[in-house]
């Protein structure tokens, strides 16, 4: 940051009444000129499965630090393909993300939500109709994402309700983006591989990140062109870190980034039945 002194005349009431003004109009340019802003470099599509789902690679630059982010995104029609949480249960023999969703007949999927270390759940997990874990109040676990009939949601854990009988159900947290834009006072220190949970209108996705804190990948989320043409209404995080992985398997034959540990749950993309 950059001092500027300003020396005022003890005769000068004038000067004396002009000195706040200028400190704040400082204050605002300093302000402005640090404000990160993202910019999304590229976003192809490099892939295309069944049910009309197709893998979106995006790479993001932040101009304000030089911070660099690649993102895949799986998106999905609701109209012909839907979520699946896939429990691994409590055991401690559990298959990784790609095998799990070759086993799944999968289309794509990343890892799910948070689980203790001897893999309970922590947070709502229903599979299949049936409820494995309830609904937990934590600030962490702010929101729901859902499968129920022909829609995909990402709903606040307030609104969340049982009694719309969701086939799947996953709590996770925090609500990266609301309403089009990134939720504010999200962690903007630790930079980690993410995963995520998105909806845009009739269309929705599950996504990875490269190392980038919450609030980045917030504001990246929220850009304009960050998952190809898709506006991104609302985001979830998901269990990221070591958890972190991600696979797609279309016409060019699996692409996988693998998660660096095992984990409880995964959220696999599959056509609709």
């Amino acid at each position: 940051m950059r001092f500027v002194m300003i020396r005022v005349s003890d005769n000068s009431s004038q000067n004396m009444r002009r000195v706040p003004n200028l400190c704040a109009l400082l204050l605002l340019l300093f302000a402005t000129s640090s404000r990160a802003e993202w910019e999304i470099v590229s976003s192809v599509q490099r892939d295309s499965g069944p049910a009309g789902v197709t893998h979106v690679e995006t790479v993001a630059n932040e101009s304000s630090s030089g911070s660099r982010t690649t993102l895949h995104f799986a998106v999905f029609p609701m109209k012909t393909a839907t979520l699946r949480v896939v429990d691994s249960g409590g055991g401690q023999a559990r298959a990784p993300l790609a095998d799990t969703m070759q086993r799944e007949n999968a289309i794509a999927g990343v890892n799910g939500g948070y689980f203790h270390p001897d893999y309970g759940v922590v947070g709502l997990l229903v599979t299949g109709g049936r409820v494995v874990a309830p609904q937990q109040k934590a600030r962490l676990l702010s929101g729901v994402v859902s499968a129920a009939k022909d829609r995909v949601q990402v709903q606040r854990a307030a609104e969340f309700s049982l009694k719309n009988k969701p086939s799947e159900a996953r709590q996770a947290g925090p609500f990266l983006v609301e309403g089009g834009k990134a939720v504010p006072g999200l962690n903007d220190t630790r930079a980690a591989r993410r995963t995520f949970v998105l909806v845009s209108g009739d269309r929705a996705a599950v996504g990875y990140s490269s190392g980038v804190t919450l609030a980045q990948l917030a504001n990246v989320l929220a850009t304009s062109g960050a998952a190809g043409e898709l506006k991104v209404t609302r985001a979830l995080n998901l269990d990221g870190g070591s958890s972190s992985g991600f696979w797609f398997n279309g016409s060019n034959g699996p692409f996988s980034i693998s998660e660096r540990k095992t984990v409880r749950d995964y959220l696999a993309v599959v056509p609709r039945g």
